[in-house]
């Protein structure tokens, strides 16, 4: 086994056509169970994900085995050619679009996550129920909602075909809301100019109202705070609490 990528608890080997995603014990086993549950459910839509082909334990660590897909990240290829930016950013935002007509009925819902999240947060009671209102507001709908549908969870073949990966954070729900976690994530990496490029090409495609999923952001953020990264919470603060969006 090659050890291709290390993060906080996990590490990622490959084994020839198959990679392993090993968790530490910091790690539920539900979790990693459910995320193996969600990765096959989508699997049984039109949409290219690896395969799932085995939950076990590797060297005492609970782990996830699934297709290994050759190919660069979105993201390395965005860094590689600057001048495509625009070119990549339309195929990235088509695939969003793509992927959240996709249903998924036995995936957990979005909004009853969000709002666990914000029950979790640090936030006073009062900016805590405003989020609850504000989520409860929202259109009930029932897409494919990735929830970190980022470059970096892209990989492009070198015939052109793009897989999305990681799907630990599929729920269905709003899909405007899965764009402002996009858009959120690219201005926590400092991609400002990405990020208002993104959101305005996203809402032309979809016609949605750029409003519409401002209003959604502090939502996303408080959801975000919930992971306690100290090096976010400041950031995400100035989002959160904003009262209204004009």
């Amino acid at each position: 086994m090659e050890l291709i990528h290390e993060s906080t608890g996990k590490k990622l080997y490959r084994d020839g056509n198959r990679l392993i995603k090993s968790f530490d014990k910091s790690y539920s086993k539900a979790g990693i169970l459910n995320e193996a549950l969600n990765q096959a459910r989508v699997e049984e839509t039109g949409l290219n994900i690896p395969k799932v082909l085995e939950v076990s334990v590797v060297n005492g660590r609970w782990s996830l085995i699934w297709e290994y897909i050759d190919g660069e990240t979105l993201e390395a290829l965005m860094e590689k050619h600057p001048e495509k930016t625009d070119e990549y950013l339309n195929f990235f935002v088509d695939l969003q679009i793509q992927m959240s007509k996709e249903k998924v009925p036995l995936l957990g819902h979005l909004r009853d996550k969000m709002h666990a999240k914000i029950s979790a947060s640090a936030y006073p009671a009062s900016v805590r129920y405003d989020l609850h209102m504000r989520l409860d507001g929202l259109p009930r709908h029932v897409k494919l909602c990735h929830g970190d549908f980022q470059p970096s969870n892209i990989v492009i073949t070198k015939d052109g075909t793009p897989y999305i990966i990681d799907w630990s954070h599929a729920t269905q729900g709003n899909g405007s809301a899965d764009a402002a976690r996009t858009y959120l994530i690219f201005k926590l990496q400092g991609k400002d100019d990405l990020a208002e490029k993104y959101l305005k090409m996203f809402c032309t495609k979809t016609d949605t109202a750029i409003q519409y999923v401002q209003r959604i952001l502090p939502i996303v953020a408080a959801s975000q705070s919930v992971k306690g990264k100290p090096e976010e919470q400041e950031f995400l603060a100035k989002w959160v609490n904003v009262c209204d969006w004009q």
